[in-house]
């Protein structure tokens, strides 16, 4: 404000100046007019504490007056120039400030399928975040991607080379306790995320991970995270909700009559990683079985009939939740339960089911600012 307070006073001063008359002679003696350069009360920068104001005198101009009044034009030029500088200096660190956390020295190696909307998830946090990574698409028939893995599902998220992380919630709630406080390695930081096996109703081995919707940080990092009241714990209502039900409502969905199946599998083989015979065989066999899986996981999950409309439902329950009044349900920048919303619905682009959902839900508004917060240039 001071530097664009003196801008203007040096731009007034100027042009006084340059109004004002030059040397005249009359009869070979010369008059030297008088222009005084005045301020209202304080001289700038002289009103300080340990100060003294005084008031400015006048000053007489003599025959250079335009030479000076081109000076003060020119000061006034540079006070200006300082002043814009200096608004976007500050408008920059403002937005700095509400940018996500940046910058990290890890190697990321993500083996994925492309079309998996747990992948989708890890890609949407790492790419919002600017995290660098490089991807191993893994064949989803043979795997030899990850023969030296026990873990034998996607995604996989290895560190530095040496440290694996499973599990899609896991690896999103790890990295970002790792990008809010630094203090422990990702090694340090897995311990709070304990691995977990059991079986099933059916007898089938399940491993499942304790805290995995939770970042681990301190009160004081958890206060800056999560400023607004229950806004953790809708955070982690919502990531949940996006694994547990979200989910199940893409493959009846995507696979619901014979044609979209067939659709859906020939962008899931031009997509993934399958060889000639693999690749003919997944998108015919493939979309057959899975037209007729869809339907028992539509029993399974008691949707309707029209699976449409449980998946206009969901979206639209989830629209709603965020209000109005924000543009993420994180507010002014996405969150987690964001990223993995927009995760899970992203694997369904270039499909019926995607445009569907588009044009009978009210998310097209917050799926298009997910899309630019998350763009990223491969």
């Amino acid at each position: 404000m001071m530097a664009a307070a003196c801008a203007r006073t040096l731009g007034k001063v100027g042009r006084l100046v340059l109004d004002a008359p030059t040397w005249h002679f009359t009869n070979s003696v010369a008059t030297v007019p008088r222009t005084y350069l005045r301020c209202h009360g304080r001289a700038y920068f002289t009103g300080g504490a340990g100060f003294r104001s005084r008031r400015v005198l006048p000053v007489p101009v003599l025959g250079g007056g335009r030479v000076l009044g081109c000076a003060f034009l020119f000061g006034g030029g540079i006070g200006l120039y300082q002043t814009i500088k200096l608004t976007l200096q500050r408008h920059l660190a403002e937005e700095q400030t509400n940018a996500p956390e940046l910058g990290t020295d890890l190697k990321l190696i993500l083996y994925q399928y492309k079309t998996c909307p747990f992948c989708s998830k890890v890609r949407a946090f790492l790419d919002y975040h600017g995290l660098p990574y490089e991807i191993a698409e893994v064949n989803p028939v043979m795997r030899k991607e990850i023969k030296w893995s026990t873990y034998r599902k996607v995604p996989i998220l290895m560190v530095d080379g040496t440290v694996q992380i499973n599990d899609s919630s896991v690896i999103i709630s790890a990295l970002k306790t790792y990008l809010v406080s630094k203090e422990r390695t990702i090694s340090q930081i897995l311990s709070c995320y304990p691995e977990m096996k059991s079986k099933n109703d059916s007898g089938k081995d399940v491993t499942e991970f304790g805290n995995k919707y939770w970042v681990m940080v301190n009160n004081v990092d958890a206060d800056r995270l999560y400023p607004e009241k229950n806004s953790r714990k809708e955070e982690i209502k919502w990531r949940k909700w996006a694994d547990d039900w979200l989910v199940h409502l893409i493959s009846p969905n995507v696979y619901r009559t014979p044609t979209e199946a067939l659709a859906s599998f020939d962008y899931i083989v031009r997509e993934g990683k399958f060889g000639t015979f693999e690749g003919f065989f997944a998108k015919y066999f493939g979309a057959a079985a899975m037209w007729i899986i869809s339907k028992r996981l539509k029993n399974k999950h008691n949707l309707q009939d029209d699976v449409r409309q449980d998946l206009y439902k969901a979206v639209n329950d989830w629209v709603a939740a965020i209000g109005k009044n924000k543009k993420f349900m994180g507010g002014e920048q996405p969150n987690l339960a964001d990223l993995a919303v927009f995760g899970v619905l992203r694997v369904m682009e270039g499909l019926e089911a995607f445009d569907d959902m588009m044009d009978h839900t009210k998310v097209k508004n917050w799926y298009q600012r997910m899309q630019k917060a998350t763009y990223h240039v491969c």
